[in-house]
C-alpha cells in the first residue's frame, strides 16, 4: 500500500517563516542521514502513547537513509520543500501543508530539495520497541534525479 500525500494549506506561497515553530533541536547521528538533520523531541512514547512525535529540521539536500516503520509514520510539513519517495517510485515533491501517511513496512526516504530547507512533524508509531528499521543511504545519483 503506497503512502498518501495530501495538502492541507491552500496557500501557494512557499516562503520560509522567520519564526520557528520549535526549536531546532540535536543533530541526528550521521550514520542514518545525509548532511545536517536535527530532531526536537516533542512527545516520548509512554503509558498513554504508543508512537513519539518529533520536529525534524533537513538543511539544503538532508535526507534520511532508505529505511522502514514497523507500524507505519506520519510526517506534517511545516516548513520548506522537500521529497519523499518510496522505493521502486518516483520520488515527489513535499512541502508546507502536506500530510504524508506512511504504512507499515515500506521502504522510503525523506528530506530537503538542494536548495530549500524542510521541517517536518514526524509521528512514529511503535511495534513493541521498535519504531524504524534503518538501512542504505539514498545515493547522490537517486537524491539527483529526485530533485529533477
Amino acid at each position: 500500500m503506497a503512502a498518501s500525500l495530501s495538502a492541507c494549506n491552500n496557500k501557494t506561497d512557499n516562503t520560509m517563516s522567520t519564526t520557528k515553530i520549535f526549536p531546532q533541536g540535536e543533530q541526528l547521528p550521521k550514520e542514518w542521514f545525509t548532511g545536517n538533520a536535527f530532531l526536537q523531541p516533542l512527545v516520548a512514547k509512554d503509558k498513554n502513547n504508543d508512537f513519539s512525535v518529533g520536529s525534524v529540521t533537513f538543511t539544503p539536500g538532508a535526507r534520511t537513509n532508505w529505511h522502514t516503520h514497523p507500524k507505519g509514520q506520519v510526517l506534517l510539513v511545516i516548513e520548506g520543500n522537500g521529497l519523499y519517495q518510496e522505493k521502486g517510485k518516483p520520488a515527489q515533491s513535499i512541502k508546507k501543508g502536506d500530510v504524508i501517511n506512511i504504512p507499515e513496512n515500506v521502504e522510503h526516504w525523506h528530506g530537503a530539495t538542494t536548495d530549500s530547507q524542510m521541517v517536518h512533524v514526524a509521528i512514529t508509531n511503535f511495534k513493541e520497541e521498535s519504531q524504524v528499521t534503518w538501512l542504505e543511504p539514498v545515493t547522490d545519483e537517486e537524491f539527483r534525479r529526485a530533485n529533477k
